[in-house]
């Protein structure tokens, strides 16, 4: 009976155990997934910063490229003429030709940028009234002058009204006259008069106002605006008109050349960190060895040092020299002192003798 009992405890122990042991695998199979995940997280999120990090560098290159190679595309600006009219003669209103200047600066900067063609127009509204029916063709001079005043480039162009029968007209207004009515369009032309086909400002003396000329002092005038487009060739012709497109290459071009220099400085500190331990173990049997050297080296000083003062007194020929010398390298200081005095008590003793 005494020995069934620890039998039958033993087999109640056995499942208590075995349950015991597969719980602590679990819970190290499921700490290790826990670490493994942890760390492929943090991998990840380390990961996923660095590319988008990199992304918004290669961003803000490309843009930082375009605002600063591309000049501005179009500018456009009111033009208002003043004339004089103390004028005496009945003929005309207007004393003199209508004049008006231009600035070329925003901002104390400069809207023409230095190298890039331009194409710049005159817009005229004009009435369609008896008096530019009969004005006919006029003249539009332009003249652009630098900040001392001096005269950059000189043009002078000729428009008119388009023409239209009287007929046309009359067939015209009676058709839109609920439009000419209620103010919804007028009886107008709009004119656009190309002064600059081709303007390159110069960089060495660069225009800072424009003035406009238009030669008749009988023209009427609702309003006028000048409009300055650019003309884009080579690369600012593809990063204006295709805008995406010159966006993704250039930000793709950013984005693998700084990976490679990330890539290439991250090799190299992982290569420094793999070489200095074996560069100090390197380091460190020179250097013992370098001492040993020298220590060798003064012990063999020393003791030549040390027979040079023991065999002073005594008449030795260079021969003897030359036969005692390659024994001091296998002797010590020690042993020549006590040769030394034996050759003197031996010298001694005959002399006794």
């Amino acid at each position: 009976m005494d020995q069934e009992s620890p039998l039958r405890s033993q087999h109640d122990e056995e499942p208590s155990v075995l349950i015991g042991r597969s719980l602590l695998r679990l819970q190290d199979a499921v700490v290790t997934a826990m670490s493994h995940t942890r760390k492929k997280v943090l991998q990840g999120f380390v990961v996923f910063s660095v590319i988008l990090l990199l992304l918004w560098l290669a961003a803000f290159l490309y843009g930082s490229f375009y605002y600063s190679y591309m000049p501005k595309a179009a500018f456009s600006t009111p033009v208002h003429y003043y004339y004089r009219t103390d004028c005496e003669s009945p003929s005309s209103f207007l004393c003199s030709y209508p004049v008006a200047n231009i600035s070329l600066m925003r901002n104390k900067k400069h809207v023409l940028t230095f190298g890039q063609a331009y194409q710049i127009s005159l817009q005229l509204e004009l009435p369609e009234s008896p008096t530019n029916q009969e004005l006919g063709m006029f003249m539009v001079k332009t003249t652009c002058f630098s900040r001392d005043g001096g005269q950059i480039a000189s043009s002078a162009r000729s428009s008119m009204l388009r023409y239209r029968s009287d007929l046309l007209r009359t067939m015209g207004t009676l058709l839109f006259l609920p439009a000419f009515l209620s103010g919804a369009i007028e009886q107008k032309q709009m004119l656009e008069v190309e002064l600059f086909s081709d303007f390159t400002d110069d960089p060495y003396a660069p225009s800072v106002t424009a003035v406009i000329e238009i030669l008749s002092n009988k023209v009427q005038i609702y309003s006028s605006q000048l409009y300055v487009h650019a003309h884009f060739t080579g690369i600012r012709y593809l990063l204006f008109y295709f805008p995406v497109s010159s966006a993704l290459v250039g930000v793709s071009s950013n984005f693998i050349f700084l990976s490679v220099l990330f890539i290439l400085s991250y090799m190299r500190l992982l290569l420094r960190v793999e070489w200095k331990p074996e560069q100090l173990r390197t380091d460190g049997s020179v250097s013992e060895r370098e001492n040993m050297n020298s220590n060798e080296q003064e012990d063999e000083k020393d003791v030549a040092a040390g027979t040079a003062e023991l065999l002073g007194p005594l008449q030795i020929t260079p021969t003897n020299l030359s036969r005692e010398r390659p024994q001091l390298h296998f002797g010590n200081g020690t042993e020549l002192q006590n040769r030394h005095t034996l050759s003197q008590v031996e010298i001694n003793e005959t002399e006794a003798a």
